[in-house]
Parts: structure tokens; sequence; C-alpha cells
């Protein structure tokens, strides 16, 4: 009988924390991450829909999300000062991504890899759904540094301020709407969510 590592790999998400170099006073790996982005990509999906007469997939935005950052159970997370400090570092972590991505598509059964091979390696189809990913990622970027900000941790000052900057220039309207209707809850306690 054969045996397939893949779902065993993917459990290991939850081993791999993110932001490595700062200080957290809550540690988050990519697990939660995941789960993070793929409600806000799902989000972003559904007000394109209702809100700007889009035709997003958003079941498939969340399982893109849900996926985004799995190959990091093979390559650790690259903290990402170091994996954008210049455009050759950034084009060999992308090789390396990539053939982490292939690794783990052989830990699946033949009749199952082209299932997941799109959430590996990105289509032409699911361009559109892929920026939604890319801004949940920076959303949930930036509710990370809100969280370490309201516990009064300073070590994400200055990381806060970079993630507000990078979410307001993302230019997709749903994205403006989140800002505008769900984001400031993120700055509130909780005695402040239930008044």
């Amino acid at each position: 009988m054969s045996k397939y590592n893949f779902f065993a790999m993917v459990n290991r998400m939850k081993l791999i924390d993110r932001w490595a170099l700062m200080h957290n006073t809550s540690k988050e790996d990519i697990a939660q991450h995941s789960h993070s982005v793929a409600v806000i990509a799902h989000a972003l999906a559904l007000i394109g829909n209702r809100k700007y007469g889009k035709d997003y997939n958003a079941d498939r935005a969340a399982v893109l999300a849900l996926y985004h950052d799995t190959t990091e159970v093979i390559t650790g997370d690259m903290p990402t000062p170091v994996k954008y400090y210049n455009d050759e570092i950034k084009n060999v972590y992308k090789d390396i991504e990539s053939v982490a991505a292939k690794r783990l598509l052989t830990m699946l059964p033949d009749e199952f890899k082209a299932d997941y091979r799109p959430v590996f390696e990105k289509t032409h189809e699911d361009r559109e759904l892929w920026a939604l990913v890319k801004a949940a990622d920076k959303i949930s970027a930036l509710i990370k540094c809100i969280e370490e900000n309201r516990m009064g941790n300073r070590e994400f000052d200055l990381a806060l301020k970079a993630q507000e900057e990078k979410v307001e220039a993302i230019d997709l309207p749903e994205v403006k709407y989140f800002r505008e209707h769900f984001l400031p809850a993120y700055y509130l306690t909780l005695d402040e969510h239930t008044k």
C-alpha cells in the first residue's frame, strides 16, 4: 500500500512562526496566518461580487489563500526585509518556493496532483483571485501589527505604519471597502466591540 506525506506536511504549517525577527506578544504561525488570509480573501471576493459587480469565485479565493504559504513548511518563513532586500534575493527565493511547491506535489497520489497544482503554480485563470489573496495577505499582516501595537509592543510601531501604507496603496475597490467598513474594528478593544 502506498503512503503519502502531503497532508502531514501541510499540518506542519502550525510549526512555522512568522515575524521571527521581531519580539511578539503573541506568536503567529503560518497556519493561523493562512486562515486569516483565507477569511479576508473570501470576504474581498464577496465584496467585489455584491458591491462592484464582479464574478469572483469566493470559495476558490479562500482555498488559494489557505495554501498560499504552504511551501514554507519546506523553506521556512523568510523575513520580509530579507526576502525583498533586492531583486536577486527575491528571484532566488521565488525559485526556491517553486522547487518546494513541486516537492509538495510529489507527496500526493498522481490522481490528485492536478487538483492541487493550481494552488502551488499560479494560473492565468486565477490571476484576479491571486490579486485578492495578495491583498488579503497584506491586510492580515496589518491586523497582526495592529494587535501587537494595541498590546503596547513598540517593536511593531514602524511595521504598523508601513503596513497601513501598503494596504492604503492597494488599488482594488474591494480593499478600500474592507478598509473603510471592517478594518477600523481591529483597532478596538473587546469592550468597545460589545458596546
